[in-house]
């Protein structure tokens, strides 16, 4: 979550703290412009997920709104990386390490809790729809302990390209941060191998006489594990190199290795864009995002003019119909209530 390379110093300049020399200066410039890059494209790729959930109505049933709360949570983290530079230690440097430390836990108590709903669907055979408000309490409750926990205790502060957990509190950064997030990570991994097995015995078990609901029903267990169990995937992927370089730092904190510096920072902003990858594996998404496609969707979305309005009848003359004009073999009652001009009768079925 953090890199500790890089200090501001006075009149703006910064420096690597473990490199002295003013040659050196150029590598702090490299970390932090990629911090804002790989901030700016998570930023882009949750805004993009977004909008495609506003546009195609995805937030109905209760995956769908857990997939919509944890790029919700994927924003506003990304937001804590592009957040200015960095700050002298004070209010706003604690503001920022609070806000990044609270949208982290909460993107991945979204990923936890999406985990945990699948495999109470498809392993427990439990309807989990009752459980969405227990489900945000946890989300956004969680994380607000997390987070509130080293602001309480003064241990937030500068931590290079961006405020976090101080260099002197480094058992607190694998406390409050990486044994959990690392821990999570493996118990999800766990869950969905569970889920994949149980899922595999069921398809197994459905073979014999063709079932249209039952072919139906093994279509879309495969749909909803498929892109789903890649999120805890994205998860390791995107926090391996900054566990690495944590680790490195706490026994070598004199020595550091710029390459896993630069890796850090490379990685660690990229949650959202990695979750806007995985939200692109659904292909009845992206069948939808044709431009004839998004051309329906949006007049959908913004033309939508239809209103239930008071009804207000016309004339009506009322005469008797003439029964000479019917077939005498209908056994249907061919009396003909009320008539009016603009009104055609055709094709009288059964």
């Amino acid at each position: 979550m953090d890199s500790k390379n890089i200090i501001p110093l006075n009149n703006d300049s910064r420096r690597c703290i473990f490199f002295k020399t003013d040659s050196d200066d150029y590598r702090c410039v490299v970390i932090l412009t990629v911090k804002r890059a790989t901030g700016t494209f998570s930023l882009i790729g949750c805004f993009f997920m977004l909008f495609v959930i506003w546009l195609l109505r995805r937030y109905h049933s209760l995956a769908q709104k857990m997939i919509c709360s944890l790029t919700v949570a994927a924003f506003f983290d990304s937001v804590a990386y592009v957040m200015g530079d960095t700050h002298p230690e004070g209010s706003l440097c604690n503001f920022q390490a609070w806000w990044l430390t609270y949208f982290d836990w909460s993107a991945l108590a979204w990923v936890c809790l999406i985990t945990v709903n699948l495999y109470l669907n498809l392993v427990k055979e439990m309807s989990t729809s009752h459980y969405e408000l227990l489900y945000h309490l946890m989300a956004w409750g969680v994380p607000l302990v997390m987070a509130s926990l080293p602001l309480f205790s003064g241990y937030y502060g500068p931590a290079g390209a961006w405020c976090w957990i101080t260099d002197d509190h480094v058992a607190w950064r694998f406390g409050i941060w990486y044994v959990p997030l690392f821990t999570l990570i493996f118990l999800m991994i766990c869950c969905y191998a569970r889920i994949i097995y149980v899922a595999n015995e069921r398809m197994q078990s459905w073979f014999g006489t063709f079932n249209p609901e039952r072919e139906r029903r093994k279509v879309s267990l495969a749909e909803e594990i498929k892109p789903l169990k890649w999120y805890p995937s994205v998860y390791l992927l995107v926090s391996l190199f900054p566990l690495i370089n944590r680790l490195h730092n706490a026994f070598y904190p004199q020595d550091p290795v710029f390459s896993l510096t630069l890796l850090h920072v490379l990685s660690a902003p990229l949650h959202g864009l990695a979750n806007a990858f995985v939200f692109g594996l659904d292909r009845d998404t992206w069948s939808q995002l044709s431009p004839t496609g998004i051309q329906l969707a949006l007049q959908s979305r913004l033309c939508d003019r239809t209103r239930i309005r008071e009804y207000h009848p016309g004339a009506v003359h009322y005469t008797q119909a003439e029964l000479g004009d019917f077939s005498d073999e209908d056994d249907d009652d061919t009396n003909v209530l009320f008539y009016s001009p603009d009104m055609t009768l055709k094709d009288r079925g059964p």
